[in-house]
């Protein structure tokens, strides 16, 4: 099946198109710039794969959590093909993804005895906090959260128990006072197209284009400083 994958929950968005295990094509995209540029991006990917979008079998999309304007940019842009291409979409975790690209390097550099231990996915969120997810053989490990970098060792120790534990995401580059011990097992990379793809296709496969959303795991800035959601209400005491 050949699936495009997009994942826009970090300044760098991952975008590939797949046919079952084969990649036939993929990209990274800045998500500081302007925000059409990564329709011409989709474009591109599609045209070296050599396959139009009416001509994909499904759409995979990275529901978060993460950037809350990229998770809406991402969606939004998925939803739209999907709906244009009439295709199924498919959502993934893009923690989940991210930790599927820290197994896939741990391959690629035969680190193999840390393929049998635990993945730690870690993303900067903003407000000084970390969104992390422990992973086991693509297995998520109790439930995604978001806290203070430095408690991210006591977090994976409870989880990880005695078994290897090696780290993948951008958090360890703007916290590393708090990850930098972390540093000689981490891989610095966000979520790919690629592992957004791959793991929606193993996945269970619902269409989620009518009633899918992003994952954000907190409350936005703005329910905070306004619960009533009134723009301009005072918040409550």
């Amino acid at each position: 099946m050949r699936v495009l994958g997009l994942d826009s929950s970090t300044l760098t968005a991952g975008i590939a198109i797949v046919d079952g295990d084969r990649v036939l094509a993929d990209a990274r995209h800045d998500q500081s710039g302007r925000t059409a540029d990564l329709l011409v991006t989709l474009d591109d990917v599609c045209k070296r794969a050599g396959v139009a979008p009416t001509e994909l079998d499904a759409i995979a999309v990275g529901a978060g959590p993460g950037s809350f304007t990229g998770l809406r940019i991402g969606m939004a842009t998925a939803k739209g093909i999907a709906f244009a291409a009439q295709k199924p979409l498919w959502a993934v975790s893009s923690l989940a993804a991210l930790a599927h690209d820290g197994r896939t390097h741990l391959a690629n550099e035969q680190l193999f005895p840390y393929l049998d231990g635990v993945v730690v996915a870690v993303l900067d969120a903003r407000r000084n906090e970390v969104f992390a997810g422990c992973y086991a053989n693509d297995a998520l490990i109790g439930e995604e959260r978001v806290f203070a970098p430095r408690e991210l060792a006591a977090w994976v120790a409870s989880h990880a128990g005695d078994r290897l534990v090696s780290y993948v995401g951008d958090a360890i580059d703007v916290f590393p006072d708090d990850l930098g011990a972390f540093a000689a097992t981490w891989h610095r990379t966000t979520p790919s197209g690629i592992s957004v793809a791959q793991l929606a296709l193993a996945g269970a496969r619902v269409d989620v284009l009518v009633t899918g959303g992003p994952t954000y795991i907190r409350p936005s800035e703005a329910e905070v400083m306004y619960p009533d959601g009134v723009p301009g209400a005072l918040r409550k005491p």
